[in-house]
């Protein structure tokens, strides 16, 4: 995002060091602006329209859904950071680093570098996954989230990267594979996506278009195992009580009409 009223320092050189000092937390007090840090140049995150942000909230009401069922991870989001280390030969330090903000992040347990205590405002570690809300204000914006951002976190060894786009058409999903690039996450033949660093997290395309509401996920096969699994067995179980009134019914019938 160049330069604007709103971004009024994107693009300034600045150092990592100036960067976490100044620039890292919103440095203005009547502007609403985020930047993150590319080896050395200040990016401001454009702002998102409506369907982005609608789109965004149910895929974190998802993934909050999922991590209230099965403790595998934390998430951070928007306004916390990411440290992206990136080998560059060409680079005259040998590296690239960043400071990424996706707007959700996912750390598994299981990731070397720990998160949450209170004094961490940013993740030295890589996360997990990434998943960002297309960009796309601009051509440049776009690129930076379909093509800039997608080679660097699969460098920086980002294991999953979704990108959300409401209009559908950006709308990917990537998987690292051992040689550290993107493949495809294929759907399946019902159009479901499942993920291999959250295992269980699964969703099916098309509810990201419709995004069907709590109970309704409840319900569905899809989603039953990790949104209020509980409502699932509840439900199950009053089915199966309910056909067995009816069996006893009709045993009841039976006998009568046998002793009439």
């Amino acid at each position: 995002m160049e330069s604007t009223e709103l971004a009024p320092d994107s693009g300034r050189r600045v150092t990592l060091e100036e960067y976490w000092e100044k620039w890292y937390e919103n440095p203005y007090p009547d502007l609403d602006v985020s930047y993150e840090w590319n080896n050395g140049i200040l990016e401001a995150k454009p702002p998102s329209n409506a369907p982005q942000i609608r789109l965004y909230n149910w895929f974190l009401f998802l993934l909050h859904r999922y991590l209230e069922t099965f403790d595998h991870a934390s998430l951070i989001n928007l306004e916390t950071g990411f440290v992206l280390k990136i080998d560059d030969e060409s680079d005259p330090k040998g590296e690239r680093i960043q400071v990424r903000k996706p707007d959700i992040g996912v750390i598994l347990n299981t990731n070397p570098v720990s998160w949450g205590a209170l004094d961490q405002r940013h993740f030295d570690g890589v996360c997990d996954m990434v998943v960002e809300a297309v960009s796309d204000s601009t051509t440049a914006e776009v690129l930076r989230d379909t093509v800039e951002k997608r080679r660097d976190y699969a460098l920086g060894g980002v294991k999953e990267y979704y990108i959300l786009d409401p209009g559908g058409e950006r709308m990917r999903f990537y998987t690292l594979t051992p040689e550290g690039v993107y493949d495809d996450i294929p759907p399946d033949p019902n159009g479901v996506i499942r993920s291999s660093v959250l295992s269980g997290l699964q969703f099916r395309l098309d509810d990201l278009q419709l995004r069907p509401h709590l109970a309704d996920l409840a319900r569905d096969d899809v989603y039953s195992k990790y949104v209020i699994p509980d409502l699932q067995v509840a439900v199950t179980k009053a089915e199966e009580a309910e056909e067995q009134v009816k069996t006893l019914k009709a045993e009841l019938a039976r006998l009568r009409k046998s002793t009439s």
